[in-house]
């Protein structure tokens, strides 16, 4: 009954992924640039580090808006 349980699970996330690839890709892209900002604040580059900033704002935005946006679409069809 376990492996029957697991092998569902499986099934599940590999459709997850199928579904929506940009959401990972959006999230490590997030992880990126906020990286580089904490680094370009570190060095005392605050002009970049508080550009980067507001462009991990942008991209973590678009990263939920993917996330609501393909919950609302599949929500319908399952």
């Amino acid at each position: 009954m376990g492996a029957v349980n697991s092998e569902l699970e499986d099934l599940f996330q590999d459709k997850k992924r199928v579904r929506n690839p940009f959401v990972p890709m959006g999230a490590f892209i997030t992880a990126g640039v906020l990286t580089a900002g904490l680094i370009s604040f570190r060095r005392g580059n605050s002009q970049l580090g508080q550009k980067l900033m507001r462009a991990r704002v942008v991209v973590q935005g678009a990263t939920v808006a993917l996330m609501v946006g393909t919950a609302y679409y599949y929500g319908e069809k399952f």
